[in-house]
C-alpha cells in the first residue's frame, strides 16, 4: 500500500474532518469551516491544504502557510495530523516534507508546528526532523451535560451585557477590541491585526463562530470584555478566545463574560465545552479552572529555522 500527498480537494471536506476530530478531538472542526478557511484566506498567507491518501483513503491532513499578521516577518507553519489508527505509515513525514518545500517557495524562514505531547513517539518524530521544543499550551474540557456551572453574576453598576448579535449592524467595535487582545496573548509569533475585512470574512463571518453564544461585557457603553464562541451546530462549543481590554483588567469582567457565554451555550443543548490556553497564561488557567475545565491534552509548540 502505498501513501501519496497531495492538495485538498472540495470533495475531501468530510474525510478531512473525520481525520481531524480522531487526531485532535477537542477542537470545534466542521467541513464548512475548512472549506470557508481556504476560500477566504489572505494571498499573504500562502494558505495550502493537503492530504495524505493510502489507496483512496484520507489518513493525514496538513494545514500550511504564513503568519502574515504576526509581526514577525516570514514565519510558517505547517501542522500535520495522522488518524491514530493509521500512524506508522510514513503519512506524517509525508506532510511534513511537502509543506516544508511550500514553504521554503514562499520565503518562509521558519516553520512552527503544534506537537500533541500524548507519549514519547511524537515528541521525537519532531527532534529527528530538526523541529525544537519552545512552548506548551493546553486543551481543557468541561462538562456542561453533567457539571455544574457558577451562578449568574449580578451586573456592576455601569456593566452591561450583550451578543455578538447585538453588533451586527457595525462589528468594528468587536474587532478592535479582538486586536488589543490578540495582540497581547503569549505567542511565539505575535499577532496584530490590521485588516478589517479579512477579519471579517475569517472571524465574524467564519462559518461556526456563534454571534448568539459570543458574550460582550460593556462599561459605560463601551466594550470592556468578551468571550467569543464556536459551535460544530451539535454538541460541542469553543471557547475561541476571552479577552480583557487592558483599561478594564482585574475587574473579573472576563469571567463575567465567559459564565454568561457558558449559560447560554448549556440552555442552546451543547453538552461539551473546550478551550485551550498558552501554559504560561496564568490568569486564563486559574479562569478555567474556576469554572471547573481539567486539562484534557497538551500540545508542544517546536520551530524549525528554514532560512
Amino acid at each position: 500500500m502505498t501513501v501519496l500527498v497531495r492538495d485538498f480537494l472540495p470533495a475531501d471536506a468530510d474525510a478531512w474532518v473525520r481525520v481531524r476530530r480522531a487526531a485532535l478531538p477537542y477542537m470545534v472542526t466542521t467541513p464548512e469551516q475548512v472549506l470557508s478557511d481556504l476560500a477566504e484566506a489572505h494571498p499573504d498567507r500562502h494558505y495550502r491544504l493537503l492530504v495524505a491518501e493510502e489507496d483512496g483513503e484520507v489518513i493525514g491532513t496538513a494545514q500550511v502557510g504564513i503568519s502574515h499578521e504576526s509581526t514577525k516577518p516570514d514565519q510558517g507553519f505547517c501542522n500535520p495530523y495522522v488518524h491514530p489508527d493509521r500512524r506508522g505509515r510514513g503519512a506524517g513525514s509525508l506532510l511534513v516534507r511537502a509543506g516544508e518545500e511550500h514553504l521554503t517557495g514562499v520565503g518562509a524562514t521558519a516553520v512552527y508546528t503544534w506537537v500533541l505531547d500524548d507519549g514519547p513517539a511524537n515528541l521525537a518524530f519532531a527532534g529527528k526532523r530538526g523541529y525544537a521544543a519552545r512552548r506548551p499550551a493546553h486543551f481543557l474540557r468541561l462538562g456542561l451535560a453533567d457539571g455544574t456551572l457558577p451562578p449568574l453574576q449580578e451586573l456592576p453598576a455601569g456593566v452591561g451585557l450583550l451578543t455578538a448579535a447585538d453588533f451586527e449592524d457595525d462589528p468594528r467595535p468587536l474587532f478592535e477590541a479582538d486586536t488589543e487582545t490578540t495582540s497581547d496573548e503569549p505567542s511565539d509569533t505575535p499577532v496584530q491585526f490590521t485588516d478589517y475585512e479579512n477579519w471579517l470574512a475569517t472571524t465574524w463571518r467564519r462559518p461556526g463562530f456563534d454571534h448568539a453564544l459570543t458574550s460582550v461585557v460593556t462599561v459605560d457603553g463601551r466594550i470592556a470584555a468578551f468571550s467569543a464562541a464556536e459551535t460544530d451546530g451539535l454538541t460541542r462549543y469553543s471557547s475561541a478566545m476571552t479577552g480583557t481590554l487592558r483599561a478594564y483588567r482585574g475587574r473579573g469582567l472576563a469571567k463575567l463574560a465567559k459564565n454568561d457565554s457558558l449559560h447560554r451555550a448549556r440552555a442552546a443543548g451543547y453538552t461539551d465545552a473546550y478551550t485551550g490556553n498558552d501554559a504560561g497564561n496564568g490568569p486564563m488557567l486559574a479562569v478555567n479552572r474556576w469554572f471547573g475545565y481539567e486539562i484534557c491534552a497538551t500540545e508542544v509548540r517546536h520551530v524549525r529555522e528554514i532560512g
